[in-house]
C-alpha cells in the first residue's frame, strides 16, 4: 500500500495533539475520523479547532474556503464502527500502556487488514504493543510534537517487527501533510527529542527543587541565555505536567529505579490537579 491508496485516516482520542493532528490531515485533503468515547470531548476539540482556524484565517495564513472544505471532510465520533474502512490510523490517548494494547486489539479487530496502526506516543514504544495486534509488521511509532498544527518535525519509529513497506508509507504520509519526517531505524524510548529535552527538564526540576533558582529564573536563562523560544517549566505547562508524570512514571514501571520516578514537585502538582494551561494553573498561572 502507498500513500496514493490512503484516502481515509483515524485520529484517535480528541485531545489537543488528537484533534490538530486531524485537523492537519483533513486540511491536506483527506478524510478523517476524529474518534473519542467521550461526545463532551468532541464538542471541546470541535470548538478548539474552530477556534484556532478562525485564527488562522483573520491573520491570513488559510483562506475561509480551504478551512470550510477540511472541516467537511472530518468526522467527530464516538461510535468504533467509524473506523471499519480507514487506511491509517494514528493513536493519540493517554500515555499508559495498558490503555494502549486494549486499543489496538480492538483496532485490529476493526480496521481493514491492510490499515496502518501507528502511535503519537514518543515514550511506549510500539514493540510494547504490536503483539495485541495480529499485524505488528503495520505498527510504528509516528510522533507530532505539540502543537502540530505549529511544529513541523514528526518523528517516525521502526520497532524491530515493522516493515519497511510500513514505514515508508508512514514517512511518505507525513511529507504530504507537508511535515519533515525524522526516521530511527531502531527504537528507543523518548527518540530524539524528547531524550535531549528530558535531560534538560530533570536538570530544570533538580535546580528548582534544590533551592538553586525559581522557576521563571531558570526558564529565563533557558530563553536568553540558551535561545530556546520557551523554558521548560512553562513548556511542562504547555504540554501538560501530567504528561511528564505519566512518561516518568512508564520509565519507573519498566526500570523499577526510584530515579527514574517524577520529580517530587511534579507529583505535587498532579496530585493538586495543576497540571499547566489546560488547569488554568501550574508552574504558572493563566487566565
Amino acid at each position: 500500500m502507498r500513500t496514493d491508496n490512503i484516502s481515509k485516516i483515524a485520529v484517535i482520542g480528541s485531545g489537543t495533539m488528537g484533534s490538530q493532528i486531524a485537523m492537519i490531515c483533513a486540511l491536506r485533503g483527506y478524510s478523517v475520523v476524529l474518534y473519542d468515547i467521550s461526545d463532551e470531548n468532541l464538542i471541546k476539540a470541535k470548538k478548539s479547532l474552530q477556534g484556532h482556524m478562525d485564527r488562522s484565517v483573520q491573520k491570513g495564513r488559510l483562506i475561509e474556503e480551504k478551512v470550510n472544505g477540511a472541516f467537511s471532510k472530518m468526522t467527530f465520533s464516538s461510535t468504533f464502527e467509524e473506523l471499519k474502512d480507514v487506511d491509517f490510523v494514528i493513536e493519540a490517548i493517554v500515555e499508559k500502556l495498558d490503555a494502549k494494547r486494549e486499543l489496538f486489539t480492538k483496532l485490529d479487530m476493526v480496521t481493514p487488514e491492510h490499515a496502518v496502526l501507528a502511535t503519537n506516543s514518543s515514550t511506549i514504544v510500539s514493540s510494547k504493543i504490536a503483539d495485541a495486534t495480529n499485524r505488528p509488521d503495520k505498527v510504528c511509532n509516528v510522533h507530532f510534537f505539540n502543537p502540530p498544527l505549529v511544529m513541523e518535525l514528526v518523528e517516525v519509529v521502526c520497532g524491530p517487527h515493522t516493515s519497511e513497506e510500513t514505514a515508508q508509507i508512514a514517512i511518505e504520509l507525513i511529507k504530504s501533510i507537508q511535515k519533515i519526517p525524522v526516521l530511527l531505524k531502531k527504537e528507543i524510548s523518548g527518540f530524539i527529542a524528547n531524550r535531549i529535552l528530558g535531560k534538560l527538564t530533570d536538570e530544570a526540576l533538580h535546580l528548582l527543587e534544590n533551592g538553586f533558582a525559581d522557576h521563571e529564573e531558570i526558564d529565563l536563562v533557558c530563553t536568553k541565555a540558551l535561545n530556546h523560544p520557551i523554558g521548560p517549566f512553562a513548556l511542562m505547562d504547555l504540554t501538560g505536567i501530567d504528561v511528564n508524570y505519566f512518561v516518568r512514571m512508564q520509565r519507573y514501571q519498566e526500570s523499577g529505579n526510584e530515579a527514574d520516578m517524577p520529580a517530587k514537585i511534579v507529583q505535587e502538582k498532579v496530585r493538586k490537579g495543576e497540571l499547566g494551561r489546560k488547569t488554568g494553573k501550574g508552574f504558572y498561572t493563566y487566565d
